[in-house]
């Protein structure tokens, strides 16, 4: 079992940037992918930006761009720099980790993130 805590979300003006950190405990040998989801009120919840420990990277076509994603294995944390931030980023960001690519998914309790003026 893995756990998974976010950290770095809050409030920002449009155009504003924000770091969102997670950390990964528990039974993180050889963790395979993290990434962040993201959940607006009255949608569902979708991929924001997923990386491997090899470094692949994928990015949902609204971000790219302006949102980037890296891992420290050795430390089992994953980040995403976001830039640019619009009101339509606004939602609850999730941390997501993967052992495999089989293995069910664990997930973060999530981080608020609000683009507002």
């Amino acid at each position: 079992q893995v756990q998974l805590v976010e950290s770095g979300g809050g409030l920002v003006q449009p155009g504003g940037s924000l770091r969102l950190v997670c950390t990964a405990s528990g039974s993180t040998f050889s963790i395979w992918r993290m990434g962040w989801y993201r959940q607006a009120p009255g949608k569902q919840r979708e991929l924001v930006a997923v990386i491997t420990s090899g470094g692949s990277s994928n990015y949902v076509d609204s971000v790219k761009g302006r949102f980037t994603i890296s891992m420290d294995s050795a430390k089992n944390t994953v980040y995403l720099q976001m830039n640019s931030l619009r009101p339509e980023d606004t939602a609850v960001y999730y941390c997501n980790a993967k052992r495999t690519s089989s293995s069910p998914n664990s997930w973060g309790r999530g981080t608020q993130v609000t683009v507002s003026s």
